[in-house]
């Protein structure tokens, strides 16, 4: 491990600590003096706050596996319809099912629509995906597959917005704010933090067996590395974890693509250190996201994907213009 690297990832974890404190103490209303923040700590804001941590960092995890399994920057849970597919299948259930299952009901179908966008990128490009041949990810092949997830995107997006004319009057604001990324209530935050843990062990046990598949599917077949096995595991990972943020916070776009793209060029690939740096920098970003949506107007809150967005699209076209 570089000094360099060691010296970014320490200061990963102290802007972590930081920006929970920072993001806890301060809101749409005013900022906590020392005396009223541990009754914010376990009342208000925490629940939140905690809650978009786990979501940028599922999200920011999810991007980077599948960047790496993907070998393109612009692979991640929302360009390849993952995100699309896990908010469609909430809908579904949230909107089927009655207000006392609703809680089961958008996690379920977060879970199954998520699964159904993975089974359709394979049935359309499994042989991308799962071919051994060092040129199959590049070139043409690379662009099919990333064509593949933007239609299969767009498709569950159209799905989407025949489910919101189809829906209650009651109902299609609070449905259009939570697609647009909601932070709101954290009913769900165990689950996510759950769903996070899971992941980011996984990633971090595998993580040299995916630095030697990042050199080449034939040369780590080679070297007795399980690359189907790996590679199916990876996004079916990727998927889990987009579901359970999306259940949690709804679509929230770009933190899938830019953070572990910018890691890499700050860090490197070694996905020793990518991999747990993606999710501290992912929680990290959504986080003081969510922390300007709820000042930037206050006392009205911004959805937190308006805000990843705006500053998402500047951040990555600065990002390619500067990249070799």
């Amino acid at each position: 491990m570089s000094q360099r690297t060691q010296g970014w990832f320490v200061i990963a974890m102290l802007l972590a600590l930081f920006t929970l404190v920072l993001t806890i103490s301060c809101g749409s209303s005013a900022c906590l003096s020392p005396y009223d923040f541990n009754q914010a700590l376990w009342m208000l804001r925490a629940p939140r706050v905690f809650s978009g941590f786990a979501v940028g960092g599922l999200l920011a995890l999810a991007g980077a596996l599948m960047q790496l399994l993907l070998r393109n920057p612009l692979a991640d849970p929302y360009v390849l319809g993952v995100s699309g597919g896990a908010a469609t299948g909430a809908m579904i259930f949230s909107f089927l099912l009655p207000a006392t299952l609703s809680f089961y009901g958008l996690q379920f179908g977060a879970l199954l629509g998520a699964m159904l966008a993975i089974c359709l990128l394979f049935g359309l490009a499994h042989r991308s995906l799962l071919s051994l041949d060092t040129t199959v990810m590049n070139g043409l092949s690379g662009t099919r597959l990333i064509l593949t997830g933007v239609m299969i995107s767009a498709g569950f997006g159209a799905f989407i917005t025949l489910l919101l004319s189809l829906a209650p009057d009651a109902q299609l604001r609070g449905t259009l704010f939570w697609l647009m990324g909601d932070l709101d209530t954290g009913d769900f935050a165990v689950t996510a933090w759950l769903v996070l843990l899971l992941v980011s062990f996984w990633a971090i046990r595998h993580a040299h067996a995916l630095n030697v598949l990042a050199h080449g599917e034939a040369t780590a077949q080679l070297l007795g590395v399980p690359v189907r096995r790996l590679r199916t595991t990876a996004l079916l990972l990727a998927s889990l974890a987009t579901a359970a943020a999306v259940a949690t916070a709804g679509a929230i776009g770009f933190i899938g693509l830019v953070v572990p793209h910018a890691l890499r060029l700050l860090i490197g690939n070694d996905q020793r250190f990518l991999l747990p740096a993606s999710v501290l920098a992912g929680g990290i970003t959504l986080t003081l996201a969510d922390l300007a949506a709820r000042t930037l107007a206050a006392p009205l809150q911004l959805p937190v994907g308006v805000i990843t967005a705006l500053t998402g699209v500047p951040v990555f076209l600065y990002m390619l213009s500067r990249s070799r």
